[in-house]
């Protein structure tokens, strides 16, 4: 029972973090367990092997998954076909046995994970999951800083969601301004 839920919560963190985009963090950190639901458990297997026609139609029953449930349907069976080819399916392949930088490097060959999503993902598993290799935060950049406000690695509660918005909007009006 603890190795479904262990599966399911990293499953779920990939997924989440798939979905995160052109959508607030709350709805696309719902998605999995929408997801979830309706498939009767995550498993990386079923995901990576369900047809992409019924997969797409998965995400997109209301409520939709995602505001573009074609398209994310198909980053995510993607991400869980890469899961299966390299990891064997087990995620926690990803960051086992590697430092910071190796972890990072793995992060970023995911579909769908650039460099700043990657980034973010590695803060996330060492500030909110204790998965900390060596040089983790180095890696993160500043994601990784102790006390930093600037994404959902940081979000812990109402308050700490708040000050991660207000992080970036400022960082997208100072943009503007440049």
């Amino acid at each position: 029972m603890a190795e479904s839920i262990s599966a399911l919560c990293d499953l779920n963190r990939h997924s989440s973090l798939c979905c995160d985009q052109q959508i607030p963090m709350e709805k696309a950190f719902s998605g999995p367990k929408v997801l979830a639901d309706r498939m009767n458990g995550l498993d990386v297997h079923r995901i990576a092997e369900a047809d992409p026609e019924a997969f797409a139609t998965t995400m997109a029953t209301p409520p939709a998954v995602h505001r573009f449930p074609g398209s994310m349907a198909k980053r995510v069976q993607a991400l869980a076909q890469f899961v299966v080819e390299h990891y064997d399916g087990d995620v926690t392949g990803i960051w086992a046995g590697g430092d910071g930088p190796t972890v990072l490097k793995r992060l970023k060959a995911l579909p769908g994970f650039g460099d700043q999503k990657a980034r973010i993902f590695l803060a996330l598993l060492g500030k909110q999951f204790g998965v900390t290799p060596d040089g983790w935060r180095e890696a993160a950049g500043h994601y990784g800083e102790d006390g930093a406000r600037r994404s959902v690695a940081d979000v812990t509660d109402a308050k700490s969601l708040l000050e991660v918005r207000d992080f970036k909007k400022a960082a997208k009006a100072a943009a503007k301004k440049s």
